[in-house]
């Protein structure tokens, strides 16, 4: 299969990455708008074909697939024309800026009858998916209530990048970090229907120039347009609720958390991630009336799992492509549009 890469930060580094780690895999192309990097990337990886034009990468004879990993503002277009030719495409998260964004990308799946996936690494992790395990078994009996977070003290990514412009990336922490937070709590609660969003959001550190910290340097170009801080109370299909929380800043301990706890009606567990992404420490406690427990914790896949699930998807053939059209992530984008909605309005917001 021949694939091709567009974006070379941090994200399209672990497309690269996983990529090359991946059999009967060739990396066709490669595409970014910093020759010095695309040059040293496209000789590391052994690229045939570095180009600055995405334009140029998704017309490339012979092209299979391709990742977007570019800013969410670019999500929309590029996929949309990558499907157009043909290809098959993973794109990071969120799916797009919106929902209506996103559903254009959905429907040229569809319509091209191609595969299009969200890189949602979070739920590939080790923790997450040995509490699936516990959800679904019915160790905890029917989960009623659960709230998950990911917050950190001064982690908002460049200030004054795109990050923080309003028009290219959608949103703040909701979209960027809290999109991984609803996606990974729906998929251990077992997808169930979202009724309704109540949330708030506040913009404090960021224009004041506080809470970059070690996440990029200061940008130039834009104000700060965003929140820094998010929080949603949703309700679910079946009366059961959860509360989220995103926040890039706020006067809080110095490294990062990340986690999900769970009350159902025969036990309960509590995960967390803490610490910065290199070096943080993982915890999975499981308590019911039999008596407590931490179940066993297997690897962390990332991205890695993200792109063997895609290159899966893609080699199952025609009549499972369908399956993996965007839907799901289409639908995270709708929860953070209502809960942005709420927080200017004042109000809940049906779903």
């Amino acid at each position: 299969m021949k694939v091709g890469v567009v974006g070379i930060g941090w994200a399209g580094r672990q497309h690269l990455d996983a990529y090359a780690n991946s059999e009967d895999v060739e990396i066709l192309g490669l595409a970014g708008m910093e020759p010095d990097l695309l040059a040293e990337l496209q000789a590391e990886y052994a690229v045939p074909h570095a180009v600055e034009r995405w334009e140029d990468l998704i017309a490339l004879d012979g092209l299979d697939a391709v990742s977007v990993a570019v800013p969410t503002f670019l999500h929309a277009p590029i996929t949309v024309a990558a499907l157009a030719c043909g290809l098959h495409v993973l794109s990071e998260k969120p799916i797009a800026r919106n929902g209506d964004e996103g559903r254009l990308m959905v429907d040229a799946a569809r319509q091209a009858g191609r595969v299009l996936d969200i890189a949602f690494n979070h739920r590939r992790r080790g923790d997450i998916a040995a509490l699936k395990r516990v959800i679904d078994d019915g160790t905890l009996g029917r989960p009623y209530y659960a709230k998950a977070s990911w917050l950190r003290r001064a982690g908002i990514p460049s200030l004054g990048s795109w990050f923080t412009n309003r028009d290219m990336a959608g949103g703040g922490p909701l979209a960027d970090i809290g999109v991984h937070v609803i996606d990974y709590a729906l998929h251990l609660l077992g997808e169930p229907k979202v009724l309704s969003v109540t949330a708030s959001t506040y913009s404090e550190l960021g224009p004041q120039g506080r809470g970059g910290g070690a996440y990029g340097p200061q940008g130039a170009g834009s104000a700060f347009e965003v929140e820094d801080f998010a929080s949603a109370f949703i309700r679910l299909d079946g009366g059961a609720t959860l509360l989220v929380e995103a926040g890039w800043a706020a006067y809080r301990d110095e490294g990062d958390v990340m986690d999900f706890r769970v009350y159902g009606t025969d036990g309960g567990a509590e995960l967390s991630r803490v610490g910065s992404p290199a070096d943080a420490v993982e915890s999975l406690h499981v308590y019911t009336e039999d008596g407590d427990h931490d179940p066993e914790v297997g690897p962390s896949l990332g991205h890695q799992g993200v792109v063997d699930d895609f290159l899966a998807a893609i080699r199952a053939g025609e009549s499972e492509w369908g399956r993996h059209d965007g839907s799901v992530a289409l639908g995270r984008a709708r929860i953070i549009d209502a809960c942005y909605l709420s927080a200017a309005e004042h109000r809940e917001v049906q779903l």
